[in-house]
């Protein structure tokens, strides 16, 4: 049982990951840790929306504020289509030329753009190694970056880090630069806070509410401007995940992928197309 358990990792150690980062890439998001890395980067976004430059954006297409849910799929879509059939697939290239359509709409900082890439590498890492049922390797690790790098390379996203350290370290000094309190921060995280608890029947939402604020860190409720949850919650949240990942360590593999497309999309009940995704007005553009 163990040693199917970790089929998967036994063959990803053989794979080199700067040649096979799609490969192993792949794996991780749709057999190893679906659940996890969709939770990460709904932690990774809302890391983004610490930075005012970003929030006042977010905020100014309305986009979040008027149609959350669709946005939200819009995005998940997307960067999901590329990551399970890797970015210079047809369906891949579809989707980059789509976000690439979507982001020419508007004038966005370079070092925004490269923020905003470096948390897809290190927020599921970051997670991982905190509530994972199992750590990722040192390949998986390497994978991401590569992976993540070559896309921010076909968004011709410029001066991103030749190596994971030098990424890692542009990620973590732009949050000490960047990270403060807006009113746009506020409010667009307010909105994404609404949207994660719409997902819940409405007598759960108010006693949900500290759960969400206490998955983010002390950075994070500051520059949204959230109140503080207590010690005592943040524990029992982290314990609580950290039962589920032992929980998981006994289940066999899993052998169908779990890819946020694998599934019916509130949005798009009835399949979606990539050139329509986004806002309505970028359809053609």
């Amino acid at each position: 049982m163990q040693r199917d358990r970790y089929q998967n990792l036994d063959l990803i150690q053989q794979l080199d990951p700067e040649r096979d980062h799609c490969q192993i890439y792949h794996l991780m998001n749709g057999y190893e840790f679906p659940w996890d890395i969709t939770r990460s980067l709904e932690v990774a976004l809302m890391r983004t929306y610490c930075i005012p430059s970003i929030s006042k954006l977010l905020n100014q297409t309305g986009e979040f504020i008027h149609r959350p849910q669709k946005r939200y799929d819009d995005t998940s879509i997307i960067v999901v289509e590329i990551v399970k059939w890797g970015y210079d697939s047809d369906r891949g290239k579809q989707a980059l030329e789509r976000m690439n359509a979507i982001h020419r709409r508007f004038k966005i900082d370079n070092a925004d753009f490269l923020y905003v890439l470096s948390t897809f590498v290190y927020e599921p890492i970051r997670w991982n190694e905190r509530f994972g049922w199992r750590l990722m390797c040192e390949q998986e690790k390497l994978a991401a970056f590569y992976f993540w790098r070559e896309v921010g390379k076909r968004m011709e996203i410029q001066n991103i880090p030749e190596t994971y350290a030098e990424f890692e370290r542009y990620n973590l000094d732009y949050e000490r630069q960047n990270f403060h309190y807006s009113d746009t921060n506020r409010r667009v995280g307010e909105a994404t806070r609404d949207l994660f608890l719409s997902w819940f029947p409405w007598w759960m939402r108010s006693l949900l509410t500290p759960f969400i604020y206490a998955l983010l860190d002390d950075t994070m409720i500051n520059a949204f401007g959230f109140p503080h949850p207590s010690p005592l919650l943040r524990s029992t949240v982290a314990s609580i995940l950290k039962l589920r990942a032992k929980f998981l360590r006994l289940l066999p593999p899993r052998t169908q992928p779990d890819f946020f497309i694998d599934a019916p999309i509130r949005t798009y009940p009835k399949g979606y197309e990539i050139g329509k995704l986004g806002p309505a007005e970028n359809i053609g553009k």
